[in-house]
């Protein structure tokens, strides 16, 4: 899938940066979540939590439709969201 950075809405030259974030959602280990809040659902908004090459963590809401990733928001993650991440992966690969 390709991205939109049409616009970003976010500042695009702090971390993470258009190309963090999409090695954020080429992570093999990546985590992808749809929302069980109405609100979001409403809007068909997901939830990504990635790493990039050099290991950074990256949160990102975002919204598809199959073709386009349209990223709405991305940050880095925060300590909850890193622990998440390091046991869905530790427990995909013990």
């Amino acid at each position: 899938m390709d991205f939109d950075w049409l616009n970003p809405p976010f500042d695009a030259k702090v971390f993470p940066t258009p190309r963090e974030v999409e090695e954020s959602f080429e992570d093999p280990m990546g985590i992808r979540l749809c929302p069980d809040s109405p609100r979001f659902a409403k809007e068909s908004r997901m939830f990504c939590l990635g790493r990039t090459l050099s290991g950074r963590g990256v949160f990102s809401v975002y919204r598809t439709d199959g073709k386009m990733i349209r990223v709405v928001a991305t940050r880095p993650m925060a300590a909850e969201e890193e622990y998440f991440y390091g046991r869905k992966v530790s427990e995909w690969t013990s």
